[in-house]
């Protein structure tokens, strides 16, 4: 008799450990409902777009036009190879049939328009921290873009990290859901700056270190990552790193790809000069001022 409770206690508890693990990893979503009337503006959409460096992921790889948003960019990661989707304006292959509140969800909360988990190698840690205008501007900016034709092939990710259901249990961990938040004791200039570093930028997605999660250790960012593809390393770019580089040294590299001792960046930062390239000189000044206060321990109060 002992022996058939302990069966039956087993089995119940594991039921409830089912349903709690179900219960907990539903997939957030942000219903049509809640997202006011609001009329695009494809200008600052296109800087959101520029920004966010979304070409230098989504572009179709060996490409020179880099609004042809076809994906199929492999990247390496310890828990397998992730290939970048088409995000063009197909219909059928890309987001030309997704709604506005599908494309805020997954930006924000990280699941696809099917209801499922997305993978955080799409950083919505960072996109998160965007403002719903912001988000609504760059969705449709994205919409005036080329279609490009063509499915990509799935991840190819060994089990357990196969499994998208369990990335409920990492959002509870590493999904605060928290935007962006000004800090009224620092001057607007270094607000802007740390809202494109930290929102759209999505900077300490390469140049931050992680757990053994693949979550950022968020005592560290900006002290420096590995690179997302599997060459060398990303630098820490906090004054532990930078300290002799000013404001404008910044704003330069940010805008030609040049350091102050006259090299090159090069790998996938050269990418990212591409998009900030794009970006006004002030933007690019505040990017700048942001990096140049960043302190030599890493860590940032606005990149939550």
């Amino acid at each position: 008799m002992a022996r058939k409770l302990v069966v039956v206690g087993t089995v119940v508890v594991a039921a409830l450990a089912l349903v709690a693990f179900w219960l907990l990893t539903i997939p957030e979503t942000v219903p049509a409902s809640v997202l006011a009337p609001h009329t695009p503006d494809l200008a600052n959409g296109k800087i959101m777009f520029h920004a966010g460096g979304c070409a230098s992921c989504h572009a179709v790889p060996k490409q020179e036009d880099k609004t042809r948003l076809g994906g199929r960019l492999a990247l390496g990661s310890p828990f397998g190879t992730f290939y970048v989707p088409n995000i063009s304006s197909d219909r059928t292959d890309g987001i030309g049939a997704w709604t506005e509140a599908q494309f805020v969800t997954a930006m924000v909360k990280g699941t696809s328009p099917t209801g499922e988990h997305l993978f955080p190698a799409f950083p919505y840690t960072s996109y998160q921290r965007m403002s719903l205008g912001d988000i609504r501007d760059l969705f449709a900016y994205l919409k005036t873009l080329p279609a490009v034709t063509g499915k990509v092939r799935d991840h190819a990710l060994p089990f357990p990290f196969n499994i998208r259901r369990t990335l409920g249990l990492w959002k509870l961990l590493f999904l605060d859901g928290r935007p962006f938040a000004p800090d009224p004791s620092q001057t607007a200039q270094w607000n802007r700056g740390a809202y494109l570093i930290n929102a759209p930028g999505h900077c300490a997605e390469c140049h931050s270190p992680r757990n053994m999660l693949g979550a950022i250790k968020r005592n560290q960012r900006f002290t420096g990552g590995p690179s997302p593809d599997g060459q060398g390393g990303v630098p820490n770019i906090t004054q532990q790193k930078l300290k002799n580089w000013t404001v404008k040294d910044i704003a330069d590299t940010l805008t030609t790809g040049m350091t102050p001792d006259a090299d090159f960046v090069g790998g996938s930062m050269a990418e990212v000069v591409r998009n900030t390239a794009q970006l006004s000189e002030a933007d690019r000044e505040a990017m700048a001022t942001y990096i140049k206060a960043l302190p030599p321990g890493g860590g940032s109060a606005s990149g939550k």
